[in-house]
């Protein structure tokens, strides 16, 4: 179930015929770097939700689809593949867009995560601006919303 989004700038309720804000579901198994991916998300218009494991991810999927998925490839356990394959087992239109975010420039390991359903990847350490970045190519927030977070960030 998504939070409330009623006040804050930018939201749109749900009730009222509008659309609910969109979510954004980082799996990482570092407190502190879904903390970061969590501010800058918000910062481009997204609600945050959390995941330390590809088990916790799944059934997040599974019980409220998010727009969008930050996937850390490196997770204890069962790895970000095993999340692919529990995503996968969900109908077409419960599936989110999911972004790889690795460590390590690895072009074998893109290739084995696109062909399992990863729409773009991103290389750690990552900023607002990428991030934005990523989320314009792949259609998740227009042009300007990258533009306003990355003027932001220089001034």
């Amino acid at each position: 179930m998504r939070r409330g989004t009623q006040g804050r700038a930018g939201d749109f309720g749900a009730g009222n015929g509008c659309m609910a804000m969109k979510t954004c579901l980082i799996v990482e198994d570092s407190a502190l770097i879904r903390e970061i991916a969590a501010r800058i998300v918000r910062e481009l218009g997204f609600e945050p939700r959390e995941a330390s494991s590809a088990d916790d991810a799944v059934a997040l999927c599974a019980q409220s689809k998010p727009d969008v998925v930050l996937l850390d490839w490196d997770l204890p356990g069962l790895g970000a593949l095993d999340f692919l394959r529990g995503v996968g087992g969900l109908e077409a239109e419960a599936r989110p867009t999911i972004v790889l975010c690795a460590t390590e420039h690895d072009p074998q390991q893109f290739a084995l995560a696109h062909a399992a359903g990863v729409a773009g990847h991103l290389m750690k350490p990552f900023d607002a601006r990428l991030i934005a970045e990523k989320f314009v190519e792949l259609g998740l927030i227009p042009a300007g919303a990258a533009q306003t977070v990355a003027a932001g960030k220089a001034s």
